[in-house]
């Protein structure tokens, strides 16, 4: 009798156990899930910390040719890659997204350069650069690790944002070579790997595109002559009021302020951008016209 007793009582108490245990798997596995629902997905996660978009209606300057102290009232600041960021201020970097730079194109690979039918470099005859190819996936991606580079430069200097340009190459380049689609497909390429890093993006031009702000990623606009041209509108349609808005002409700075001064940042610059005090400095904003 005592035997049997015994045994019944160890057995009891290694079914308890049993139970306990497999309770505690069922509570830390439910504890695991809700942890990970919480939690945002990889992809949502940038590296950089949180996007922050810049202030919407703020004084601008766009200081791609030389940078110099930015004038009063001024809080956005758009300078090249090369430039330091304006300290205590909302910076966007600019770099050449989709052409290389004048005299740079020896620094890319032969084939990641446009080819016309004769095997000759596709030119953008106004500003002397050469354009790249993105016309295929793994050229996409070769030519987006200089990028990220460049992008990842941006975001250890301080910038807060990065500006990719030449989005409308593919309407420049010869009849079928490149497409909105290539154009797309990278740009997408670069605003994942900016905000990893904790980069706002700014699409540059191409009205036509506006529409596919959300597929692409972008989150403001960096927009020449859309007053001249009357495309103001067609990127408020898709952007709102995060819009910097960048003039070269009387008329166009007269019309950008007429229809949207008041809504969107506005600022007249010389063509050649360049620095204050340097031949030809031209700046103001609606406020000054």
């Amino acid at each position: 009798m005592h035997n049997r007793a015994s045994a019944a009582r160890s057995s009891l108490v290694a079914l308890v156990v049993a139970v306990v245990i497999a309770l505690a798997a069922v509570v830390t596995a439910l504890m695991v899930t809700v942890l990970r629902s919480e939690e945002p997905a990889e992809s949502e996660k940038p590296a950089g910390g949180r996007v922050t978009p810049p202030p919407v209606r703020a004084g601008f300057d766009y200081q791609l040719g030389g940078a110099y102290d930015p004038p009063e009232g001024v809080s956005v600041v758009a300078r090249d890659r090369t430039a330091e960021p304006a300290e205590g201020l909302y910076n966007i970097c600019y770099i050449n997204g989709f052409q290389a730079q004048p005299g740079e194109a020896r620094d890319w690979d032969a084939d990641l350069l446009l080819r016309d039918s004769s095997g000759e470099v596709v030119m953008d005859e106004d500003w002397g650069e050469a354009m790249l190819d993105v016309g295929t996936e793994a050229k996409r991606e070769r030519i987006a690790e200089t990028m990220y580079e460049w992008i990842d430069d941006c975001a250890e200097q301080g910038f807060q944002a990065v500006e990719p340009d030449n989005y409308d190459t593919f309407a420049r380049a010869p009849r079928g070579m490149l497409t909105e689609d290539d154009a797309k497909a990278f740009l997408t390429l670069l605003a994942t790997h900016a905000h990893e890093r904790g980069l706002a993006i700014g699409q540059k031009n191409t009205p036509e595109l506006a529409p596919a702000r959300a597929e692409v990623g972008v989150d403001f606009a960096v927009v020449e002559e859309c007053g001249q041209y009357d495309e103001c509108a067609a990127y408020a349609a898709e952007f709102g009021d995060a819009m910097f808005v960048i003039e070269y002409t009387d008329r166009g700075m007269e019309r950008a302020c007429e229809g949207f001064g008041d809504k969107v940042s506005v600022v007249r610059r010389d063509l050649d951008l360049v620095a204050e005090g340097a031949k030809g400095y031209h700046r103001e904003d609606c406020g000054t016209t």
